[in-house]
């Protein structure tokens, strides 16, 4: 991935630089395990200076997503129960501490195969009663200040996975995970270290997703003209404030970026009128076209909308579908 900074911006190069990385961890470009540039190469292709990245990569370091290892460098942390972490205090995961990953991949191999996770049942009881129990409560959270992108999560995994989900602020995890016996806490890579802290004494596991990773409307931006309006619609303030940021760093001061959320009328009639583009979310697409509907007798040309369908990638709704059993 190439990180894009402007000199002359407002936006301080170092906040740009946290927002690319953390936005490419949270949409899998920089997977689990992956090592980051080291700051010398950072700063020869961003022309940072070094303890300028070193700040950014302590920051990241803070918030959970990244891990410095000695003399080797600084690498993407497994989050939640993709790092294979044990669910239960027994002394045979200590003595074994392997054990988990060979039950789990083995047991995926089996559903794989067509074994019915009662005939699997036999094999890995304690697997198998871990994930039926978990199955059985899925929480999607996000702080309460974005609980729009939280509201895009539920409904992209209740329509995917077919099962309820319950949306929980994060502020109000630790009381609700309370009165569950067990569950299965979902959550962006964003806020996975909050929701690690609060779930991690309970009987629940934290499964983390993956962003979409925006390709398509990357390269819209780059080809935009210059001096072009761009709109971006979401339900999500937190989308909108990290969308804003990676445009930026994309483009500078060549494009005028207008941002709106998902129910504020005034501001997406005034939009419809003056972007060339605007990009939005599943949840908005209904609310832009009826404005553009509405001011069609005062366009001269409607706005080109394209609407990104997912917020989740396939492959972590692939991943939760065979944790959770539905496959």
């Amino acid at each position: 991935m190439k990180f894009h900074i402007q000199s002359d911006s407002d936006i301080p190069a170092s906040n740009q630089l946290f927002n690319q990385i953390r936005f490419a961890i949270a949409s899998r470009q920089f997977p689990p395990g992956h090592r980051l540039p080291s700051t010398r190469q950072l700063a020869m292709q961003t022309g940072l200076h070094r303890n300028t990245i070193s700040k950014v990569y302590r920051q990241l370091e803070d918030i959970g997503l990244v891990e410095a290892q000695a003399g080797s460098g600084i690498y993407v942390r497994a989050q939640g129960h993709e790092g294979g972490g044990t669910h239960l205090s027994s002394p045979i995961w200590a003595q074994y501490p392997e054990a988990h990953e060979v039950i789990k991949r083995s047991l995926d191999e089996l559903l794989n195969k067509g074994c019915s996770l009662n005939e699997a049942r036999e094999l890995f009881l304690g697997e198998i009663d871990w994930r039926l129990r978990c199955s059985a409560r899925v929480l999607v959270t996000a702080p309460l200040q974005d609980i729009g992108v939280g509201e895009l999560m539920s409904q992209e995994l209740e329509q995917a996975l077919k099962i309820p989900v319950q949306l929980v602020p994060m502020e109000e995890l630790s009381e609700i995970l309370d009165k569950a016996h067990s569950g299965t806490v979902v959550t962006s890579r964003y806020f996975i270290g909050e929701a690690e802290s609060v779930a991690a004494p309970k009987a629940v596991r934290v499964i983390p997703i993956d962003i979409y990773d925006y390709a398509k409307e990357t390269e819209l931006v780059k080809a935009l003209a210059k001096d072009s309006c761009l709109g971006l619609v979401s339900i999500s303030s937190g989308l909108l404030r990290a969308a804003e940021v990676i445009v930026h760093s994309l483009r500078g001061d060549e494009l005028l970026v207008i941002t709106t959320e998902l129910g504020n009328t005034y501001k997406l009639n005034a939009m419809v009128r003056s972007a060339r583009t605007i990009i939005c979310d599943r949840a908005s697409f209904e609310a832009v076209k009826s404005a553009i509907q509405s001011a069609r007798d005062d366009l001269i040309r409607p706005p080109q909308v394209t609407c990104f369908e997912n917020y989740i990638s396939s492959q972590s709704i692939e991943l939760l579908k065979r944790e959770l059993g539905l496959e």
